[in-house]
């Protein structure tokens, strides 16, 4: 069984506090545990972070980058390790936990090719002898909340744009998956990253307050639920720190006349029972034209029904479990509420016997708008399916929702393409494939679904705040 340590100062330093124990979901057998940092741990990380972020923000960009990019190396000679810890924590396959490591490297290298191009501006003034100078700059300590679901991607997706800018890092991984995390510390570590410019910490959720409430804590980034991150705004009143929050999802997919339906119905399924539906992209809910709804339904039950579920360290080609028990068992209201609501069960839908927490791929159709399994996150692999008779229509029922993140239409009309892409309320729109994220575009969610976000240009810069000189000559 593993037992690890927190990662602070560039070393592994010991816990006094309790442990949080860490179980394989597909086996519910216990892994290992990880230190509950206590108030006093927190404080000392957090001053370790500030003090470090002085030096580190006075290096070049360039001489930054070249940090990151030892970083990025290291992870990638430290993959299987990082993959046989992630594997273990999430019950992904062993070939997907690696794959994230080699994932999370790439957009460390990505980031790092940033420091040439993080630019102010000059900007005339009214006064003719005068010149108004804007610059971009750290922030300084900054809180890293990562979920459970891509706990080493998004752990690199957050940390390397904070680094190449300037900032230090207090990372808190979920304690569902936090064993991967120490991996990447100590890739860290044998990269020579700088002593106290990446620290990683787990611990229970009054620690976390104390975390991103600390005086030094300029901002808090958060990819979670919506409720998480209602409770990061609360934490960011008491430095008014600045908040990036990716939160809940609800993808809809728009399943035009023209659509290859064959394709998509492949997309959908795919999407849905990726890592057991828990993406936040991950299409939610179905909206197909009424000539083509019957069809259509049928290649998604027959491609549904032909998805099997299991331990996937015996059989990657099986989906894996779902994080926990209590997960579980949401999802399962979720579709039984559906069903006592009027909607018609095509497959799935049951709870399986024996351990580990799976649910089986669930295809409902005869859905409504109003139903709850319409109206709310699912983050499981539900799949309910409604009919439309228009574009328009269709376009009013995937706005007339709570949230925006990604978006999804199928079609082979360029008119419908530029329509859709015209009036979807939502951050992304994925055209005749389903949502993957890429690093050089910009993930950020409309409505309840965040605020600021993750990857390219501008999701780096949400790791800066300007200061204008004026400069009188």
């Amino acid at each position: 069984m593993r037992h690890d340590k927190n990662f602070v100062g560039g070393q592994f330093v010991d816990a006094i506090g309790p442990r949080i124990r860490v179980y394989n979901p597909a086996t519910e057998a216990l892994i290992g545990d990880v230190p509950a940092a206590l108030f006093d741990e927190v404080r000392r990380t957090v001053e370790v972070a500030a003090a470090a972020q002085k030096s580190w923000a006075r290096l070049s960009g360039i001489e930054r980058a070249e940090h990151l990019r030892r970083f990025a190396d290291a992870i990638e000679a430290h993959a299987d390790a990082i993959g046989a810890a992630l594997a273990a924590e999430s019950g992904k396959s062993l070939a997907d936990a690696t794959q994230e490591a080699h994932y999370a490297a790439e957009i460390t290298r990505y980031h790092a090719e940033w420091a040439r191009r993080i630019e102010g501006e000059v900007i005339p003034s009214d006064s003719p002898d005068e010149t108004l100078l804007l610059q971009r700059e750290p922030i300084g300590v900054v809180a890293c909340l990562i979920p459970f679901n891509y706990p080493v991607y998004t752990l690199l997706r957050k940390v390397a744009p904070a680094l190449i800018t300037g900032n230090t890092v207090v990372a808190r991984p979920s304690n569902n998956t936090p064993t991967s995390a120490f991996e990447i510390a100590r890739a860290a570590q044998r990269a020579g990253l700088p002593a106290g410019v990446f620290n990683l910490l787990t611990m229970d959720h009054d620690a976390a307050a104390q975390l991103c409430t600390h005086p030094s804590v300029g901002m808090i980034t958060l990819t979670g639920s919506v409720n998480a991150g209602r409770t990061v705004l609360e934490y960011c009143k008491a430095n008014i720190a600045k908040p990036s929050l990716e939160l809940g999802g609800k993808t809809p997919a728009i399943i035009a006349e023209d659509a290859d339906l064959v394709k998509a119905a492949a997309d959908l399924v795919g999407s849905k029972t990726t890592h057991c539906g828990q993406l936040c992209t991950a299409i939610e809910r179905v909206y197909v034209h009424e000539s083509v709804h019957d069809r259509f339904l049928a290649l998604l039950k027959e491609r549904m029904s032909a998805v099997h579920y299991g331990d996937r360290a015996e059989d990657p080609s099986r989906m894996g479990p779902l994080v926990s028990a209590r997960a579980r068992e949401q999802i399962h209201g979720l579709v039984q509420r559906a069903l006592s609501e009027g909607a018609v069960l095509e497959t799935g839908g049951v709870l399986p016997e024996g351990p580990g927490h799976f649910y089986p791929a669930t295809l409902l159709s005869a859905c409504r708008q109003d139903m709850e399994i319409i109206r709310e996150e699912s983050f499981g692999p539900i799949l309910p399916v409604l009919k439309y008779r228009d574009l328009d229509e269709a376009i009013a029922l995937a706005n007339d929702h709570q949230f925006g993140l990604a978006s999804v239409l199928y079609t082979e009309n360029y008119r419908s393409a530029m329509k859709v892409a015209n009036a979807i309320e939502a951050g992304e729109l994925y055209i005749n494939r389903t949502p993957a994220d890429p690093y050089q575009g910009y993930h950020a969610g409309w409505k309840r679904s965040g605020l600021g976000g993750d990857d390219g240009k501008h999701g780096m810069l949400e790791f800066t705040q300007t200061r204008l000189v004026v400069m009188k000559y």
